[in-house]
Order: structure tokens, then sequence, then C-alpha cells
């Protein structure tokens, strides 16, 4: 009930903020609870939910167009996501805790779970990213966010260091192959909240810090305070891919001064990079330059919690009528998350937005919303093309959350 109280106090902090100071109204809405209630998206018959078996807390997806399959990075347990996940302040650590990566087709609706080779120990999920091998074109290197306890604090006892010792592991696959091999951890003082992960080549990334203090009062200051803008993303350049940890490594602050940079997105042009403000509810539609650093083109702000951006391109496209745009899925009552976090039977409603570019600016439209009983917590979503019928584009949206159980795909318009 504290945490209740809490969320209803903050909540009502909000509103009054939002009276007294005009631009604190947009935080008020990506917040929710005060003024939002869930209207869950009404699906015709033969547009879903269909569940997609054996996908759990897979907190991101990624399309990999040339192959049409999904790529996540999921727990595999209902229950340790709850004790142990750094990015929400669960600090109990489950050593048991190894999650996988799973490949969904979007023909069959169906998950297979990829056997790992060279890979021990804990795997806690997050961010992932999935590029084509430039020397082998049917086989791809799959970046992943992998959350450690720390050694040095749990067995060592130096209460002065982080609980949580996160790095990035790096896999290689081969296409319609049942494994996939562990090619080095990527570990590095710069990376230390680490959230998402985009791949311009095998040997160069960029990583989200979606926090600068890992726990305590700070931290939660930084989810309340909308200058709290000391969030960094970081450029790694990787000098050898057989090396170990944190050796054959570059890294360098790429941007900051972003409140709550969490997901990374791939976009129109090469060069193009989305950076998403989680608790401000904005993408960041930015340049990648050749010295590694980024610059911010565009914002599309949004009235709910903004995660794991991607870009669907509309295969169908003509000069007339271009579908291509962003997808943006997240969290609606953001302050109730404090209670549900830890909840196992815990509800956190949704939005999927879609977002594209007009002449005057960008369009959105919403795709899809849920009150929790069909996705919690949606964290990531991807279009799939479906040849249009008569005249009017669809596509299958898959949509996973950090909290769900299972990843849904239903039928939208666009």
């Amino acid at each position: 009930m504290g945490l209740l109280r809490s969320a209803f106090s903050l909540s009502l902090i909000a509103a009054l903020a939002a009276i007294l100071f005009p631009s604190a109204t947009h935080i008020v809405k990506v917040g929710g609870p005060f003024f939002f209630t869930p209207n869950p998206t009404v699906l015709a018959e033969g547009h879903g939910p269909i569940y997609i078996d054996d996908t759990i807390h897979c907190e991101d997806v990624h399309h990999y167009l040339p192959a049409n399959l999904l790529f996540a990075a999921c727990e595999d347990s209902k229950t340790t996501r709850f004790d142990w996940f750094p990015p929400l302040g669960h600090l109990t650590p489950r050593p048991e805790a190894r999650g996988s990566i799973h490949v969904v087709d979007p023909k069959t609706m169906k998950s297979s779970r990829l056997e790992f080779e060279n890979f021990e120990g804990p795997f806690v999920t997050h961010g992932i990213d999935v590029i084509e091998d430039p020397e082998q074109a049917d086989a791809v290197y799959i970046f992943a966010v992998n959350h450690l306890p720390n050694p040095d604090y749990w067995l060592e006892g130096a209460e002065d260091t982080p609980k949580a010792r996160s790095q990035v592991e790096l896999f290689h696959h081969v296409l319609e192959s049942k494994t996939v091999q562990h090619v080095r951890s990527i570990r590095h003082p710069l990376i230390k909240t680490p959230n998402d992960v985009y791949a311009d080549s095998p040997n160069s990334i960029y990583i989200t810090n979606d926090h600068f203090y890992r726990d305590g009062p700070m931290r939660l200051l930084e989810d309340l305070w909308s200058s709290a803008k000391w969030t960094t993303v970081i450029h790694v350049q990787i000098t050898d891919l057989r090396a170990k940890d944190s050796a054959g490594l570059d890294a360098s602050v790429a941007h900051s001064g972003l409140w709550n940079n969490n997901g990374l997105g791939h976009g129109r042009t090469d060069d193009e990079i989305v950076i998403s403000s989680a608790v401000g509810g904005e993408l960041y539609v930015s340049e990648r330059h050749v010295n590694n650093t980024i610059s911010i083109k565009s914002i599309i702000p949004f009235d709910t919690v903004a995660d794991n951006p991607s870009f669907y391109a509309d295969p169908y496209r003509t000069e007339a009528d271009d579908a291509s745009g962003y997808v943006v899925a997240g969290i609606t009552q953001a302050l109730y998350l404090a209670k549900t976090a830890k909840d196992p039977d815990g509800i956190n409603p949704s939005q999927v937005w879609y977002a594209r570019p007009t002449a005057n600016g960008w369009e959105k439209k919403l795709l899809f919303e849920d009150d929790g009983s069909r996705i919690r917590s949606a964290s990531a979503a991807v279009l799939v093309p479906i040849e249009p019928e008569k005249g009017q584009k669809k596509a299958w949206l898959f949509v996973t959350g950090f909290l769900s159980e299972k990843m849904i795909a239903v039928k939208v318009d666009l």
C-alpha cells in the first residue's frame, strides 16, 4: 500500500505541477495514472492477438529483413526478473538466471530457441541488435546487453562498488541453424547502465546508458526530474573480435545531455540513428558522424513512455503513398511501475505508436493499445508487411515487453 500511496502522491504532485507550470503537461501525460484510462484496441476477427509461445520477458525484438525473421533475447523464466534486473532497480542476484536468444518466424508465428556454443554463466537480457555478417551472407552478428552481478561487490564485499557489472555480448549465428556462437564479451568503464545497442558494423556499436545513478534516491530523482539530463550514448570500436572482456576496445562518449535515453533504432539511411527518451516520451531522430559522434535532427514527442524504436520500410511504397515510419512502444501508466515492477501478477498497460514524416512535421497514429491483459509492459514492436488488401496497406504488428509472458502479433492498418 505504501507504494500505491506513493504513486498516487506522485500523480497528484505531477497534476499540480502541470497546472502551475504548463511545460510540465507533457510529463504528466507520460506519467499517466492521474488522467489516463486504458482503452484496449478492439480487434477484428482474424486480426489476433496471436500469442507466441516461449517468449518470456523479451524486452527487445528486431526484424531482420533479409531473412524475414524476428530476433529477441528472452529471460526464459517468469520469476528471475522480479529479483534481479538492474534496469528496474531489482538487485537481489539470481545466479541461475540464464536467458536465451530466440528466432520467431512471422509466417508460422513460432519461436525457436537457439542453443549456445562457447557461452556459460548468467545471461540477463535487455536490448539487442542484429546485423548481417559482411563476410557471410547467410549469417548474422547479434549484440545483446547482459546484466551480470558484480563479483567485486557480491563476493569480495566491497561496499563502494556497483552491484551490477553489465556488459554486451557478441554472438554469431548462421541462419536456419539451431545454434548461436559466443564471439566475445564487451566490457568498458564507460558502459555503466547499458540499455540498448545499435550496430553499424561488427566492429562498431553504440550503447545507451539509461541512468547515471545505478540505485538509491538519486536514481529515483533521475526518473522524476526532467532536467536530470545525465545519460550518455557510448560508441565502442572493437579492434579485436577475438579478445576478451575489456581488451581490444576503444570507447568514447558519442552524445550526452539527454533525459533517460533508452532505446536505439536504425533509421531511413545508414547514418540515421533513432534514440528514445523513455520517461521523456520522445524520439530523437539523429545522425551519426564520421568521428562517431551523434547530432539530433528532429524530435517526435509521444504522450507515453517511449521505449525501443524500430523503423518500418514500406515495400509497397509509391511516390504518392509511402507508409514507411517509426514504431515505438511504451507503458502508459509509468508512475504505477514502482508498484507493479516486483509483482509477477501485476498489470502494465501499453500503447504502440507509428510516426511518419509529412511536409508539416510528423504524423502520429496509435496502432495498438492494451490494458495489460493481452500484453504486459510493451517495450518493443516491429511491423512485418502484408500484401495490401483492396488498396489498404496492412502489417502484422509484433509486440513484446520487459515483463510480458508472451510476445503477441496483431494485424493493423497502416
